[in-house]
Parts: C-alpha cells; sequence; structure tokens
C-alpha cells in the first residue's frame, strides 16, 4: 500500500532537496523588475491601462539598480547573529534593524536620478524635488509607518519613492547575508531575513528549484520556500482556490483562501519565464478588482503602489 504524506511530512521532504531560502544578488532584482516593468506597460500587455505609471516606476527601479551597485551597509555582527539564530527571528528585522542615515543618502540620490529622466511627468518631478528637502526626522517617521504597516500615517504622494529608497538599503543588506544566518521563522508567512511580509509568490522553473513555489519579500527581495496549495496567510491547506481574468495570462493567478479569505497572486514561469513578483503583481490590478468583488482582501500590498 502507498505511503500518505501529510503535508508537513512533504515540506520537511522538499525544505531537505531544494534551497530553503533564495536571496537577492546584489542589483540583480531591480534589473529584471525594470526590463519587466517596461514590458508590461507596453501595447497590448496586461499592464497597458496604467503604462505611464508603470514605465515611471520603471525608471525608478532603474536607478534603485545604479544606487545597489555602490552601496555598503553594516551588516549585523556575530552576537546579532547569534541572538537572531537562537530566538529564530530575522537577522535584519525592518522594524528592530538600526537603520542608518545611510538610507536617506540613497533616497535623495534616487530622487536626483528619477527628477533627471526625460520622461516623467511633472507631478511626479515635483514630488522628488520635495522628497529632497524634506526633514531627516520627517523621513524617519515615514520610514517608520511604512515598515510598521500605519497606513493612516503614510503621506501616499511620495510613499514609493521613500519605499524605494528603503528597498534598495533592505536589498543591499540581504545580498551580503548568507543562507545558513538566516533561520526558519515559527512563522512561515513573513520573510526570514527582514520579517516582512510578501508581496506574491513565484513557481519557479530553474534547475534547482523547478516546480517548486516562492514567497518573495516585497522589502528585501528574498525568496523563501512555502509548500504549494498551501495559504501563505494562515497556512490552511484546505478551501484553496485558483482565479484568474477571463482571457488575461495564464502566468498571473489570485490564490485564495476559504479559511481566512485572503488572497496573493501567485505566478508561474512555465507559463511565462520572465515573471517578475513586484511587476507582475503591480500589472495586474484587474485581477485585485476581481477579488474584492468576490469578498477576498488582499495578504499585503505592492511596495511601489500606495494610493
Amino acid at each position: 500500500m502507498p505511503r500518505i504524506l501529510e503535508p508537513g511530512q512533504i515540506e520537511s521532504l522538499a525544505q531537505g532537496a531544494i534551497p530553503r531560502v533564495r536571496l537577492p544578488q546584489h542589483a540583480g532584482p531591480f534589473r529584471a523588475r525594470a526590463e519587466r516593468l517596461r514590458q508590461l506597460a507596453a501595447p497590448g500587455a496586461i499592464g497597458h491601462a496604467i503604462g505611464d505609471y508603470l514605465k515611471l516606476m520603471a525608471v525608478v527601479v532603474e536607478a534603485q539598480a545604479a544606487a545597489a551597485a555602490t552601496v555598503d551597509p553594516r551588516l549585523p555582527d556575530a552576537t546579532e547573529l547569534g541572538r537572531a539564530r537562537t530566538h529564530r527571528m530575522p537577522p535584519i528585522e525592518a522594524r528592530g534593524w538600526a537603520r542608518e542615515p545611510l538610507w536617506r543618502v540613497l533616497g535623495a540620490e534616487l530622487a536626483e536620478r528619477v527628477a533627471g529622466a526625460a520622461d516623467i511627468p511633472d507631478q511626479a518631478r515635483h514630488e522628488l524635488t520635495q522628497v529632497r528637502s524634506l526633514p531627516p526626522e520627517w523621513l524617519e517617521g515615514q520610514a517608520d509607518a511604512l515598515l510598521s504597516g500605519r497606513r493612516e500615517d503614510i503621506e501616499m504622494a511620495v510613499a514609493p519613492f521613500v519605499m524605494a529608497s528603503l528597498q534598495t538599503y533592505w536589498v543591499a543588506l540581504a545580498s551580503r547575508l548568507t543562507e545558513e544566518v538566516v533561520p526558519p521563522l515559527e512563522v512561515p508567512g513573513l520573510c526570514p531575513a527582514c520579517g516582512s511580509l510578501p508581496v506574491a509568490s513565484v513557481v519557479r522553473v530553474d534547475r534547482r528549484s523547478q516546480g517548486h513555489r516562492y514567497l518573495h519579500c516585497g522589502l528585501c527581495a528574498t525568496e523563501w520556500h512555502l509548500v504549494r496549495v498551501t495559504c501563505s496567510h494562515c497556512q490552511n491547506t484546505e478551501g484553496i482556490a485558483y482565479h484568474s481574468i477571463e482571457g488575461g495570462p495564464d502566468a498571473i493567478r489570485a490564490e485564495s483562501c476559504e479559511h481566512c479569505h485572503i488572497y496573493r497572486k501567485i505566478l508561474y514561469q512555465e507559463q511565462d519565464a520572465g515573471v517578475e513578483p513586484v511587476a507582475d503583481d503591480l500589472a495586474s490590478l484587474p485581477l485585485d478588482l476581481l477579488m474584492g468583488e468576490a469578498g477576498y482582501q488582499r495578504g499585503s500590498g505592492n511596495p511601489l503602489l500606495w494610493q
């Protein structure tokens, strides 16, 4: 008689055979994201209706890639890493890490690069000028609000640019870690590197991760394995359903849970090798409208959209 494995046993076996964590490679996530944003903004693509916004975000992400190549952040020392490992806490936890003023320097650099681009709207140029002149105390307050998810305290007009600065800083941190210093967390739905929520998940097709699903952190771009047909919010394995827009791309679906009524998008590289979690999630807003009408709520927001 064949042996039937429980979900926990399946996950244990899977994690022993594939990478548990996929850390970002320097500016790599930004380069791929910028290219994908421009593809999704093209006529006939899923994001064409908000193509101007996707193109603006592509300029921002290209500036992130340039800045990430030069940043040199302070990394956690042996004591901090040991504490994180002992307590199974993220080593660069977003709300607890003593971020350096370097992130604000990156923000000023990003604002200057994007404001100097030829093809951005005048309103965006004005907002970038505002960002460059804001007091450090106010920026730190906005950073705290964004990283803690306090939406009532977030200034929506400048939030994408502030978040872009924080992303650049945290990707630089995560890219310098190793898998060994990133412990598994008690809460599988949080990023094991920084403790942030995932923006979406992706089923990968590369040789090391063939057919396995990874959650993608919207802050530090770390990815971590989660068994498929499992709710990324409550880890329930029953009542999971998949939704798509009729006539839309097969590579993008919404994974919903009847237990908590939360959904996140799941992307399939086998259908489109170019999918990128942040970019494709942002470009597929019609799917969010469909899920909202069906009574589901998003598990977390997109770091490039604060409206």
